[in-house]
């Protein structure tokens, strides 16, 4: 998904990273074709910042959006852990991202995360 990946890059200069200074955007797009952008976050109370993935999906959230509706999702790096574990939840089928080599790679949230886990 070449065209959200470049809306994500696009968003990114949106982002607020005064301290690390390395600015991420994601869109979320979603099975009905909405679509909710996201950016990091940080905070001086360091792990109180949030990824870019994640302010999307909470994005979509707000507008009503479950787990299962949300079909795709572009971002500007590869997703940390934790959000790998949001992608999963929320049953993407599509990731794709931009990797540290400059190509955009497309996979699944079980691919990134392949011993995930869920709550019974």
């Amino acid at each position: 998904m070449t065209d959200l990946v470049e809306k994500a890059e696009a968003a990114a200069a949106r982002a607020y990273a005064p301290y690390s200074n390395y600015l991420v955007g994601a869109v979320v797009r979603t099975r009905d074709g909405h679509e909710f952008t996201g950016v990091n976050v940080e905070n001086a109370a360091y792990p109180l910042g949030v990824c870019a993935e994640k302010s999307a999906i909470v994005a979509a959230v707000a507008a009503g959006y479950r787990p299962g509706d949300l079909e795709a999702i572009g971002i500007t790096a590869s997703p940390c852990g934790g959000c790998r574990q949001w992608l999963f939840e929320f049953r993407f089928d599509e990731v794709s991202y931009r990797t540290a080599g400059g190509e955009i790679r497309t996979t699944t949230p079980g691919e990134l995360l392949p011993d995930t886990w869920e709550l019974p």
